[in-house]
């Protein structure tokens, strides 16, 4: 049985203003972590995007047992990379629209919530995923999703949450193509017709559980292509996805590998946690192992 080792007790709180909920909630975090009895060294609610990854990097090299990190999916991804090889554990506060990376490790969405994990859960290791060189905290994705990050008007989706997010997604939906898939190299490599790619180090994207057999701990990244010509398709792979239905399986094709090159006809962007950072082709792999997350108990 592997040992489990309890959440330090201090910790620095840094969180993205910009953030859905971040400015809002910021003070109410702090109060909530003391009374918790978690020691909060220092705490900065970071307004200006730009300044927000330094703050993160100037936090973990500071020596923190523990840096607490509150924003959305993009923010949280962005925070990643600098608690690898670094003895700090990464702690979230979910305060986005979809909060994906949230829902994959089982932290409450509520303030409260995820406050009683900090004070109250476990270190947990896990894996990240890579594209290229950059890591990511849950989910990456190939079709609609970046269609939609590159089109969304600014501050749209923080004044409109998850349900005017989804609306705006129906009215790109209008302009989306499909495209052809290659995963892997040589003789290995497979072409299909693929309605959306999400490479996938845990289950959830934009919300909702959509590839079952990810695990951030699992040490393998997945490759899931929506398999199909026909844009009714994609909707239907994600109403059985979202209701839990048997039939979501037979909508889609899976990958497993540590590293799987990704290609696609034409070059597509990708966005990485909801931002869109990259683009076709690309090598998706898994860094086993690389960070500790506050996780709950059990």
């Amino acid at each position: 049985m592997t040992e489990t080792r309890p959440l330090p007790r201090s910790a620095i709180l840094i969180v993205n203003a910009k953030s859905r909920k971040g400015r809002k909630l910021f003070r109410r975090a702090v109060t909530g972590l003391r009374a918790a009895g978690v020691e909060i060294i220092a705490a900065h609610a970071v307004r200006k995007p730009k300044l927000f990854a330094p703050a993160i990097r100037e936090a973990v090299r500071s020596g923190a047992p523990m840096v607490i990190v509150g924003g959305g999916d993009g923010s949280l991804s962005s925070a990643v990379d600098h608690f690898v090889g670094h003895d700090c554990v990464f702690a979230l506060l979910p305060l986005g629209t979809a909060n994906s990376f949230a829902r994959t490790l089982g932290i409450p969405l509520d303030l409260e919530g995820a406050i009683g994990v900090i004070a109250g859960g476990q270190r947990r290791r896990i894996d990240l995923g890579m594209i290229d060189g950059d890591y990511f905290a849950n989910c990456a994705a190939i079709g609609l999703s970046p269609l939609i990050a590159e089109s969304v008007p600014h501050g749209f989706k923080a004044w409109a949450g998850r349900v005017g997010y989804l609306s705006w997604a129906m009215l790109v939906l209008f302009r989306f193509k499909t495209f052809r898939l290659t995963v892997g190299e040589g003789d290995t490599a497979e072409t299909i017709d693929a309605l959306e790619v999400r490479i996938a180090n845990g289950g959830f994207h934009g919300g909702t559980e959509l590839v079952d057999d990810a695990e951030v701990d699992s040490g393998e990244i997945v490759v899931q292509a929506v398999v199909g010509k026909a844009l009714p398709y994609l909707g239907w792979s994600w109403l059985t996805s979202l209701l839990r239905l048997p039939q979501r399986r037979q909508t889609t094709r899976e990958f497993h590998g540590r590293a799987l090159r990704v290609a696609t006809d034409p070059p597509l962007s990708i966005s990485i946690d909801g931002e869109v950072l990259a683009k076709t082709p690309v090598t998706a792999r898994v860094a086993k192992g690389a960070i500790e997350v506050a996780a709950p108990a059990g």
